[in-house]
């Protein structure tokens, strides 16, 4: 697996942000690179693995409780034209509540790792 990951991209109010992703073709490569950010302790330990992909033209997303985040990277990932690639932004939780400036940071954690393609 090729997992590339950008972390301590974004801090708000003791929530912290990281994005990663790969090549992924099937929803079993998707969990195969899931597995392999979670190997890493830090990351087993984050609150949320947010994650969108289009796989062979099929939409799939998972909010993993960040409601509305799979949605949003779903949105971006078409935008940008890219297939067959999962983007999973992680977010450790804080202890406040951001509102709607958690959506502005996932936007922001998506396009960092677009600008890096």
């Amino acid at each position: 697996m090729s997992l590339t990951v950008f972390d301590k991209i974004i801090s708000d109010r003791g929530s912290r942000y990281a994005v990663s992703g790969g090549p992924a073709k099937t929803r079993a490569e998707v969990e195969a690179l899931l597995r392999e950010l979670c190997s890493n302790k830090r990351f087993a330990k984050a609150t949320h693995h947010s994650w969108a992909a289009i796989l062979g033209g099929e939409q799939v997303k998972d909010d993993d409780g960040e409601s509305g985040a799979g949605a949003l990277i779903l949105q971006m990932i078409e935008r940008a034209g890219l297939a067959d690639h999962v983007i999973i932004v992680t977010r450790w939780y804080g202890g406040k509540h951001l509102g709607g400036d958690r959506f502005r940071h996932v936007a922001d954690a998506v396009r960092h790792y677009l600008a890096q393609l």
